[in-house]
């Protein structure tokens, strides 16, 4: 028999160290809800619950900031695609030179086929 005390491992432990840090985080922002999972019949699972709710804010924070810097990227696409538009429009009217109205719709018709490239 040992005469020292063997301490039981942790499974934490066994986590890479990044795995380890980011536990500790969501631990550390789960203590706001401490009041309530201590108040629960099984803790460790309402725990889990607090943790979820935790990364759900996290996830609608991030939601809300990609939207915020996508926006702007969404506008300067559609100018590029009207500037994109009007100059395969120049371009197939120089060389087409519609001047009956069948030969302006199939002009329209190609520009907007070229459109999807």
């Amino acid at each position: 028999m040992s005469v020292f005390f063997e301490k039981e491992e942790d499974w934490k432990d066994f986590l890479a160290s990044d795995a380890q840090q980011q536990l500790a985080e969501l631990f550390e922002n789960t203590k706001k809800h401490k009041g309530a999972y201590l108040q629960s019949g099984d803790v460790k699972i309402a725990q889990l619950w607090c943790a979820l709710v935790e990364m759900k804010k996290e996830i609608e924070e991030l939601k809300s900031a990609i939207e915020k810097v996508s926006a702007p990227f969404r506008a300067i696409a559609v100018v590029g695609d009207m500037e994109k538009k009007k100059a395969i429009q120049k371009l197939v009217s120089e060389i087409i030179r519609p001047t009956e109205e069948e030969t302006t719709e199939a002009t329209k018709r190609l520009v907007e086929s070229l459109m999807k490239f």
